[in-house]
């Protein structure tokens, strides 16, 4: 769960093989404001659960397993996250087994609905207190890397940069004087030049990433139309999508201007939509959209892809310096992308794109 998020409601994992029961208990879950899934065995429920959930209200009796065994196991995958327990025959040994199984609560079938609601509010300030913790120690840990990276910066401006110059400039001088040779000479020898070049753009571009990153520059908000930025991003990517075969897709609801910077929106949309492209095979797509918000003061502009997605254990992890799972790169485009939009006042996740794959998901106040 992200607290900061107002359009992700608390989600609630329902365990219980009594069917009626369990439909009277999502009803009563979702009138207070919960988003509730069911499952009626453990092997369902633990498919379920690896889409994430905040609170599990699990039976200890199910049709294929034990409910306490079953509740410990989905605690020990998503430490995050708490478990309360039911059961239609409370016992000392009952409550000795939520006690092992890692439970937060302990309810008695059939549950009264205002202790069920009390009960699963006290789990949910557990959910974001260790929300919080981590949200903490991540933030130390990236006060660390940042005050490594501006340590850095000044070093890297002049002791890589003069250097980059110097050899863009002398291969420029190589490739003329290449080029004034006999045509069928030039080939054997223009290959590796245009792959030095390569090469000094990539060192170029990854020292731009540290800069920017380090220093980024002073922020004055003014009222920005999306949709212009949007159609400017779908026109520089025309090229990239027809070398890489993929489609590009649009899908624009009128939305009002929102408070930000022109040139920095079109750079988060487009580091978001070429990643994307990364993701996708030949013949993928991937679509770029805008909406009103969930939050009535919000815009949401979402880029999904038709790719594998991004996975779980690394979803807390890829907006952090430094961190990638490409062979090559900074690992600062999305944190670049993260500082961009909480400069803006706004929030960017990575969800399941409702198609499968990804979907990075900003939402940015609107303008005032």
């Amino acid at each position: 769960m992200n607290p900061s998020s107002p359009a992700r409601l608390p989600r609630v994992l329902l365990v219980d093989d009594n069917a009626p029961l369990a439909e009277n208990l999502r009803d009563i879950l979702a009138d207070a404001g919960f988003s509730v899934r069911t499952a009626g065995s453990c092997a369902e429920a633990q498919a379920l659960a690896r889409h994430g959930f905040d609170v599990a209200l699990v039976d200890l009796a199910l049709p294929d397993g034990s409910g306490a065994e079953l509740a410990q196991a989905m605690k020990e995958a998503s430490p995050d996250s708490e478990v309360v327990l039911l059961t239609g025959h409370a016992t000392m040994e009952s409550a000795l087994q939520a006690v092992r199984a890692g439970a937060c609560a302990y309810l008695q079938k059939p549950v009264n609905p205002p202790e069920l609601l009390m009960t699963l509010e006290t789990a949910m300030r557990h959910v974001r207190s260790h929300s919080e913790k981590r949200e903490l120690s991540r933030r130390a840990a990236m006060a660390e890397k940042l005050a490594a990276v501006g340590t850095m910066t000044a070093g890297l401006s002049h002791e890589i940069r003069n250097p980059l110059n110097a050899a863009a400039l002398q291969l420029t001088v190589l490739e003329r004087r290449v080029g004034r040779l006999p045509a069928p000479e030039q080939g054997p020898l223009l290959q590796p030049l245009h792959l030095v070049r390569d090469e000094i753009r990539r060192l170029d571009h990854i020292l731009e990433d540290f800069l920017q990153f380090a220093r980024p520059r002073e922020f004055y908000p003014k009222a920005v139309d999306v949709t212009p930025v949007l159609e400017r991003v779908l026109a520089l990517l025309g090229g990239p999508a027809e070398k890489r075969h993929v489609r590009v897709l649009r899908d624009f609801a009128p939305v009002p201007p929102v408070a930000g910077d022109v040139e920095r929106l079109q750079q988060v949309v487009m580091n978001l939509a070429l990643n994307a492209f990364d993701a996708v095979r030949e013949g993928g797509w991937v679509r770029v959209s805008c909406r009103p918000g969930e939050h009535p003061d919000t815009v949401e502009i979402l880029v999904d892809d038709s790719g594998a997605g991004v996975a779980p254990e690394i979803r807390e992890r890829i907006f952090e310096p430094f961190f990638t799972t490409k062979a090559q790169g900074s690992g600062l485009g999305l944190p670049i992308v993260h500082a961009i939009v909480t400069q803006h006042g706004g929030t960017i996740t990575v969800e399941d794109a409702p198609e499968g794959g990804a979907r990075f998901a900003l939402r940015v106040p609107r303008g005032r």
